[in-house]
């Protein structure tokens, strides 16, 4: 009998990408993790925001959330930036982060074009 962990569980239940509606602010990659013995599951999220001033505000929100009940553990694997045009239906994922390096764009666009199917979403190294 194949049994799912509780980590595992609430991993399948994080959305894959959540982003403002609209506007150009920065975004995290995180790398959420199972804390549970044996159980080696992870799952990359996208987060980006207009709110936060630094790529470490998004991260320490969304890890400060993911981690509460001791199951998760969260790992910023890279910042950028992203240009969500709602009207266009267009997503541009873009730059860097100063403390976290550049996240893994193609890795962000696909969990994007999961999440917006009928946009068109671009990336590249260029800009900050």
């Amino acid at each position: 009998m194949c049994t799912q962990t509780k980590a595992a569980a609430l991993m399948a239940n994080i959305p894959q990408a959540d982003i403002d509606p609209s506007g150009v602010f920065k975004y995290v990659l995180i790398r959420v993790h199972s804390r549970e013995e044996g159980d080696d599951s992870e799952v990359d999220i996208v987060r980006g925001y207009g709110w936060a001033e630094y790529h470490a505000d998004i991260y320490e929100k969304v890890a400060e959330e993911l981690e509460r009940d001791g199951h998760l553990d969260c790992e910023c694997i890279g910042g950028g930036r992203i240009k969500h045009d709602l009207q266009a239906k267009k997503i541009h994922v873009y730059g860097y982060s100063m403390g976290f390096g550049r996240a893994n764009h193609a890795v962000t666009t696909e969990k994007l074009k999961v999440r917006y199917p009928d946009y068109e979403v671009t990336w590249d190294n260029e800009g900050y």
